[in-house]
């Protein structure tokens, strides 16, 4: 059996399915970022909650998650407890505006730009700008929103062409193409951190070869949609048994107590339950961003499209 064959064999049995990939790309891309801003709304409620209802002042516990990020804001990074406060409300109200904005596809450019800022400021407001594990994932991430910007320039200008038959957007479609190169390249840069971070031993180097084989195909554009595929393969595999913060479980209990009396029982949870759940949720949105490349296509600038014109 040739592998055009089984290409059309895979192309056929996964049809049903098809009209359903961009909307399954578009939650995935975004899902880091939906999990991130409810866990932090949640969070605040319970935050606000405890303190009001226990005659303490919300804003100076530490009882929950929104607490042990402002504290960490301004005990490490320097900010005054206003500042913390407008810059976790401020990142939660852009990435759940912009999350709906993107998964409902409406004012994409300013979702995919609210997002990106978010990559960049949490980095900056956290520290992490210059650790290499969120660097490489950051770009992964803004690799997939300049791919979904790409895909709703696509789609305006297929909109427009069917408005004016026979004068195609010129402009647009080379933008957009322009746009699928440069997240193509960027998307891969996840599977840098990988090659780089750890004991390099036998089986890592094998799992790193064949990943690193994969993302040149990916940026060349050669076989683009099964590299993407197996890339989004190896990342599901590889999330799933790396990242499993739900086997993370409670570890003790902290008494809260104000005076002699006791309050409430805080749960402490295990240290990096919290880390594996957030390279979880990014490793996914980094899936979603391969997908929308799987229904995309790699674009103009690819030994894909060119090897159509021979």
């Amino acid at each position: 059996m040739s592998m055009q064959s089984v290409e059309e064999f895979i192309d056929h049995v996964s049809q049903p399915i098809k009209p359903y990939v961009p909307s399954i790309a578009r939650f995935l891309l975004v899902v880091t970022f939906l999990e991130d801003s409810l866990r932090i709304t949640w969070a605040a409620f319970v935050f606000l909650r405890r303190g009001l209802e226990n005659g303490l002042n919300p804003f100076l516990s530490r009882s929950t998650q929104y607490g042990d990020q402002k504290f960490f804001l301004k005990k490490h990074r320097g900010f005054y407890p206003a500042a913390a406060d407008i810059f976790l409300v401020s990142n939660v109200i852009v990435m759940m505006v912009c999350s709906i904005l993107a998964i409902a596809k409406k004012h994409t450019e300013m979702a995919v730009a609210g997002l990106g800022l978010v990559v960049v400021t949490q980095g900056i407001g956290y520290g992490l700008i210059f650790d290499s594990a969120f660097f490489f994932r950051g770009i992964s991430i803004v690799g997939g929103l300049v791919l979904l910007l790409a895909d709703a320039q696509l789609t305006s200008s297929k909109k427009r062409n069917s408005m004016f038959a026979g004068l195609p957007q010129i402009e647009e479609i080379s933008r957009s193409t322009y746009l699928q190169l440069f997240g193509r390249i960027l998307l891969v840069f996840l599977f840098l951190g990988f090659l780089f971070a750890g004991k390099m031993t036998l089986m890592r180097a094998i799992v790193a070869i064949v990943a690193f084989v994969g993302c040149i195909m990916v940026v060349v554009g050669f076989k683009a949609k099964w590299s993407a595929g197996f890339l989004i393969l190896f990342l599901s595999v590889s999330n799933v048994l790396l990242n499993n913060w739900w086997s993370l479980h409670q570890l003790s209990v902290v008494l809260l107590f104000v005076g002699f009396t006791m309050i409430e029982p805080v749960y402490s949870t295990h240290p990096q339950r919290d880390f594996q759940r957030y390279d979880f949720f990014q490793n996914l949105s980094i899936m979603g961003g391969f997908l929308l490349l799987v229904n995309l296509g790699p674009g103009g600038l690819s030994m894909d499209e060119k090897k159509k014109n021979f």
